[in-house]
């Protein structure tokens, strides 16, 4: 299990799988098999569905149907933004941007990897990167 990152889950769901990282890739490709599971932090899929609202990207099916799928896959599953996570993003604003800083205190407070392009903010959560 891992938490993924808003770029990988945008890349995921419009299959440009050329943009993830190998070992990212491959892990995808085993949350797809049903293989793995992927926790979604609630903002990531907030920061998903305001990229389509803006037109940035295209769901298949738009934005219900395909978190409908997403969530009734049973590989994916939301990550709560909870009081822990928020107490947890508060000491780390050595990342600058308020949704990475939830996302990496999302996996630091679940105790899993970070699937993420972007290695500073795994570091600076003490979570491993899968990428």
């Amino acid at each position: 299990m891992a938490v993924v990152d808003t770029h990988a889950l945008i890349w995921h769901a419009l299959g440009r799988r050329g943009r993830v990282g190998r070992k990212a890739a491959a892990f995808l490709d085993r949350v797809e098999a049903g293989e793995a599971a992927a926790r979604v932090p609630a903002i990531a899929l907030v920061e998903l569905l305001e990229a389509a609202h803006r037109g940035v990207i295209r769901l298949d099916g738009g934005s219900d149907a395909w978190v409908q799928g997403l969530m009734g896959s049973g590989s994916f599953f939301v990550a709560d933004l909870t009081a822990e996570v928020a107490l947890r993003a508060d000491a780390l604003y050595a990342i600058p941007e308020r949704g990475d800083r939830l996302i990496a205190a999302t996996a630091a407070h679940l105790g899993l990897p970070l699937v993420t392009r972007d290695p500073d903010i795994a570091r600076a959560a003490g979570v491993a990167l899968l990428w």
